[in-house]
């Protein structure tokens, strides 16, 4: 199991199904992301993601 807090970034592969949020300090958007799927761009631009719960 991939340890919550893992970060992967835009164009990655997901290596875990779960609740990614995108890491910043203006914007608390979160999206449910299945394992293998590749992380998308946020409002146009390149993004870290951060696994903050399981699927």
């Amino acid at each position: 199991m991939t340890p919550l807090g893992t970060k992967k970034r835009t164009g990655e592969s997901c290596p875990e199904s779960g609740v990614w949020k995108v890491d910043s300090l203006y914007d608390s958007t979160t999206a449910p992301i299945a394992r293998g799927n590749i992380f998308p761009p946020y409002k146009g631009n390149a993004v870290t993601w951060i696994l903050s719960r399981y699927a």
